[in-house]
C-alpha cells in the first residue's frame, strides 16, 4: 500500500520523537557529549530538524558534506514537537490555503516555525513519490528546542557510515535492517490540515 503523500514518519516513543541534524564536529561532538548544544550554537538562527533519517542522509551526503560531518539523532519531547507544528506556517505560498501572498508573508514573518515537505528518499537517495517533513525553528521555537525540548543527543555518524558502506556494496537488505524504525507519527489531523498542501 502506497504511503500518503504527506505523512510524518519518525522514530518515536510515547513521549519523544527523534529528529536528525548534521553539524561540523566542533558543534556536533560537544552536543553529543554534553546532551545539549554548545555555546557556539546560535539560538537566533533558524535551525531545521528532520524526522526522516534518509532525508538527512540526502541533505548531508551521508555525513560527507563540509560542515555536516557529524550526524546527530536528537530526541525531543513530543509536546515540544507538536507545539512547533501548531505554531508553524508553510514555507511557501499556497493559493487557496492563504488569503493572498501578502497574508502568507505576514504569517510567515510571525510564525516561530515553518514546515516544508520534500520528496522522501530511498537508500540510494533517489526521490520517492511521498513527502518528508522538515521543520524550521526560529526565535522562540529555536530557543525552546535547544533549552527545553531536548531529551538526548546521540552521535549517529558511525551508523551513517556503516549503512552507507552497505549501500555502496549493493547490500541493500543489510542497510535496510540498520535504518531507524520510522513509523507514522500520530499527529492531530487539525494540526496537519493547514500544513500539507
Amino acid at each position: 500500500m502506497a504511503a500518503p503523500k504527506h505523512q510524518i514518519r519518525a522514530l518515536h516513543t510515547d513521549s519523544t520523537i527523534t529528529v536528525y541534524q548534521a553539524y561540523a564536529p566542533e558543534i556536533g561532538a560537544p552536543a553529543a557529549r554534553e546532551g545539549r548544544f554548545p555555546a557556539v550554537w546560535q539560538r537566533d538562527r533558524m535551525t531545521w530538524i528532520k524526522p526522516s533519517f534518509l532525508w538527512m542522509m540526502y541533505r548531508c551526503g551521508w555525513g560527507a558534506k563540509e560542515g555536516q560531518e557529524t550526524v546527530l539523532a536528537v530526541e525531543i519531547t513530543r509536546e515540544g514537537f507538536e507545539w512547533a507544528l501548531e505554531h508553524a506556517c508553510l514555507s511557501h505560498y499556497e493559493h487557496g490555503l492563504h488569503g493572498d501572498r501578502a497574508a502568507w508573508k505576514r504569517q510567515l514573518k510571525r510564525a516561530p516555525a515553518r514546515v516544508q515537505w520534500d520528496p522522501e528518499r530511498d537508500l540510494r537517495l533517489q526521490p520517492l513519490p511521498h513527502r518528508s517533513l522538515q521543520l524550521g525553528l526560529a526565535g522562540e521555537a529555536a530557543r525552546l528546542y535547544a533549552d527545553e525540548w531536548i531529551v538526548s543527543i546521540t552521535d549517529v555518524t558511525p551508523l551513517t557510515h556503516t549503512i552507507h558502506a552497505h549501500v555502496r556494496d549493493g547490500d541493500l537488505d543489510m542497510a535496510q535492517q540498520l535504518l531507524p524504525h520510522e513509523r507514522p507519527y500520530p499527529v492531530n489531523d487539525g494540526i496537519l490540515a493547514h500544513l500539507h498542501q
